[in-house]
Parts: structure tokens; C-alpha cells; sequence
């Protein structure tokens, strides 16, 4: 409990580092689409990164595109006065291997997950910060505090256009300044009846066929159900056609897995709002995507904060043995997913 204190304090001063120096993101329209023009893929979470990448790029006709958790820099301010900054190219980090490439430019790995690259890209990918593989171009910080991007650049001068996955947008930029701008709108929806429930739905993506798990339960909510989502989890529906109610979208997306703090601030001013002294008392259910230790910090700073009833999967962590188990069981009445039909009657029904 005294880990998830001090991660959801973390995720506080992260949450306004980021909002601070680039704005509070904007609900936006992404594209996932490509021009023909060479372009820079950048992976991770590290929006320090982004923003010099955009600045040294800026002028040189190269674009420059996001790739998996570095999404939600589509939506924060800053970034939009580049016109190189063209939007998404691809989905989570576990297709590295098939979109890498495809996108025929360079890639930057800044802390995002990274997977043994193919000889067909390896000479195309780099990597930054905390992230390091044997044998890739690696550029380190200098003593100021920069980092210099050319080597990027020059390669990509001479690199062909990404090959198009897909065409269209994706909406993202729904962090709490901009979910609650709206609040009253969410509220009357929620008291009208046209909103019953939100669905929580965070965490981590991965390559295995029981993910598959979440596309499902997506597409089987009820059209009267809100999804919150954040991480790269939301790559398995936020490109279904979900639909609005009364102009709320049914996919939210607050952002990054460190973003997960937005849901959190977004629960508690709603539950202030109700007159709600129990945070659980709120139509909110929670199911959520497990694979990594950033998200074992999010489900401990969701405990601390006194959030229970939390469905969990498709895997438990390895740190949960049977004892561990009890104690959040007894205590907090998590439970392990199941399937789509029975975790659906349960999340759906909870007080």
C-alpha cells in the first residue's frame, strides 16, 4: 500500500511535468494514415525525446510519426504547431517486427518495449535513454541535458516513404483537464440513464491469442457503456467502430499507461460530484490488462486509493503467489478474468 502511495504520487508529478511544459492534451482526431514523404517512426513515452526530434526536423521535409505509447503526443499542444508532425503509424509494441518494416525510415526507441529486430531493419532502428539493444546505434544525452538527432535525419534523407497500413483516425487526448472540461455532460448523461456504466479498461498489450479477450469484451459491451482506457491495452478496440453518446466517445483515452492517473482524477472529481463518499459507489467497473511492472505500480496505486472489485488478467503476475493472492481476494476482491460472457455478467452487475 505504501508502493502504491508513492506511485500515484509519481504518476501526480509526471502527469504535471508533461501538462505543464507541452499543455493539457486536446481531444484529437490522429492520423494513421502516411504522405508521401521519408519519414522518422518514434516509439515509447519519453515526450523530452519527441520534442526535440520535431524541432530538429522541423524545415527538412522528413515527418515524423509516433508508434505505440508515444500516441497520445498527437494531442498535447505543443506538438501541433509542427506541420512534419504527421500522426500514428501502427499499432503495440509487439508488431515491431512487421510495421519497423514497413515504415522503410529510421525508428527512435526511446522507453518503450523493445524486440529483437529483423536484419531487414536493423540498421534502420536506434535507441535512447534507458533502452538498449547489443549491436544498435545508440545516442546518449549530452552534459546539458540535449541529445543530437542528425544521424536520424541524414538516414532518413535517403530513405523511401513508409509503406500505408491504414487509412482514417483515432481519437486520444481525453486526460483529466479535458474529460472533466466536460463533466457536466458526462453527469446528466450518467443521470438520464443514456450512460449506465464506464469500464476501465488499462494496462498492457502483448502478442499472445488470450488478448484477444479484450477485442471481445469490447465489441460486447452494451452501447450504453463508456470504455476509460489508457496504455497500450486500447490498441485491441480503440480502432473499432464504437460509436458516441450524445457526442462522449465510447473509447476515452487519457493517454499513456503512466496516464492511468487521469482515470483515477476523473473517478474522484465524479464521485465528488454524485455526493459519492466511496469512490466504488460509482458506475465504474475496472478490467484491466496485466504483462509488465509499470502495471503492477498502476494496480497498487489503485489499491492505495481504496479501488476494489478489480478484474485482472489474461495472466496474473508472477509476483502473486497463492498467499499474496488471498490477501488481495480478502481484502480488496480482485479476481482473475475468465471469459467474455462471465466476467461481463459480473463487471455489469457490481454496486
Amino acid at each position: 500500500m505504501e508502493c502504491g502511495k508513492k506511485g500515484v504520487l509519481a504518476l501526480a508529478l509526471l502527469d504535471k511535468a508533461n501538462t505543464e511544459t507541452y499543455g493539457n492534451p486536446e481531444p484529437t482526431a490522429v492520423n494513421i494514415g502516411v504522405r508521401d514523404r521519408p519519414g522518422i517512426l518514434i516509439s515509447g513515452h519519453d515526450l523530452r525525446d519527441i520534442e526535440q526530434l520535431l524541432e530538429q526536423t522541423k524545415g527538412t521535409r522528413i515527418d515524423v510519426y509516433t508508434h505505440g505509447e508515444m500516441l497520445p503526443a498527437n494531442s498535447y499542444p505543443a506538438f501541433k504547431k509542427y506541420d512534419n508532425f504527421i500522426g500514428n503509424y501502427g499499432s503495440a509494441w509487439w508488431k515491431q517486427n512487421e510495421e519497423f518494416e514497413k515504415f522503410n525510415g529510421p525508428i527512435l526507441m526511446t522507453t518503450n518495449c523493445i524486440i529483437p529486430p529483423r536484419e531487414s531493419y536493423r540498421n534502420r532502428i536506434c535507441t535512447t535513454g534507458v533502452v538498449d539493444f547489443g549491436g544498435l546505434f545508440h545516442i546518449s544525452e549530452k552534459e546539458e541535458g540535449t541529445k543530437d538527432f542528425t544521424p536520424l535525419i541524414e538516414q532518413a534523407k535517403t530513405s523511401k516513404p513508409p509503406e500505408q497500413l491504414e487509412s482514417g483516425t483515432i481519437v486520444c487526448g481525453f486526460a483529466h483537464e479535458a474529460a472533466l472540461s466536460v463533466a457536466d455532460k458526462i453527469i446528466d448523461a450518467v443521470k438520464s440513464g443514456k450512460i449506465s456504466r464506464f469500464m476501465v479498461m488499462v494496462g498492457c498489450d502483448g502478442r499472445h491469442k488470450e488478448r484477444t479477450y479484450y477485442t471481445e469484451f469490447a465489441k460486447a459491451l452494451p452501447k450504453d457503456t463508456v470504455i476509460l482506457t489508457a496504455g497500450c491495452a486500447k490498441y485491441r478496440y480503440n480502432k473499432l467502430n464504437l460509436g458516441d453518446l450524445g457526442g462522449i466517445p465510447r473509447v476515452i483515452d487519457a493517454g499513456q499507461c503512466n496516464d492511468s492517473y487521469s482515470l483515477v482524477v476523473i473517478a474522484q472529481k465524479l464521485a465528488e460530484a454524485f455526493d459519492l463518499k466511496d469512490i466504488n459507489d460509482l458506475p465504474v467497473s475496472y478490467n484491466i490488462a496485466w504483462y509488465e511492472q509499470k502495471a503492477v505500480l498502476v494496480l497498487l496505486a489503485l489499491l492505495s486509493l481504496g479501488i476494489k472489485n478489480i478484474t485482472l488478467g489474461p495472466t496474473l503476475p508472477a509476483c502473486i503467489s497463492p498467499n499474496v493472492l488471498k490477501v488481495l481476494v480478502d481484502n480488496f476482491n480482485i479476481r482473475p478474468s475468465t471469459t467474455v460472457e462471465e466476467d461481463m455478467k459480473i463487471l455489469l452487475n457490481q454496486v
